[in-house]
């Protein structure tokens, strides 16, 4: 199924708007202009002008007869859309066990499957998703000092 990119636009709007109204409440560093919720908030004021674009783009091919929805074609193969609802449930799986498990472990996880059932081979997948793992939890946790959820490596980290 394919949205027309106004209705995508208007999705991809309104969940910016949320992620920022989430921010504010993030602590913020004492002593420091800018804390957690900076990149956040960039990051959802981006997305808000690139929904705008989407909104435009669908508008102007709906006056030209695009329908609202239609089935897009990788729907009809099982294979991608397998493939579509694995990535939904690995996002779920961190959704609700990210303050239990860890950032760290399930990134593993997630990373792993991914690769592996997108056909790279496992110890290719393996290293790149420890090397990926980590490059982020360094890049988020030290650089921008977010707090990503430790879980079971509480007593490591």
């Amino acid at each position: 199924m394919r949205a027309n990119d106004a209705i995508a636009g208007l999705v991809l709007i309104i969940l910016s708007i949320v992620m920022i109204a989430l921010t504010a409440s993030f602590p913020d560093f004492p002593g420091q202009k800018y804390g957690p919720s900076l990149f956040p908030r960039i990051l959802g004021a981006g997305l808000i002008v690139c929904g705008g674009i989407l909104m435009w783009n669908g508008l102007t091919a709906r006056r030209l007869g695009a329908p609202w929805i239609e089935i897009a074609p990788w729907a009809k193969e099982p294979r991608r859309l397998a493939t579509f609802v694995l990535v939904l449930v690995l996002l779920l799986l961190y959704i609700f066990a990210a303050e239990t498990v860890g950032f760290i472990p399930l990134a593993l996880l997630f990373l792993v499957t991914l690769f592996v059932w997108l056909g790279v081979r496992p110890w290719i997948a393996a290293a790149t998703a420890i090397a990926g793992t980590f490059t982020i939890y360094w890049f988020f946790a030290t650089l921008l000092r977010v707090p990503l959820p430790r879980g079971w490596l509480n007593s490591i980290l």
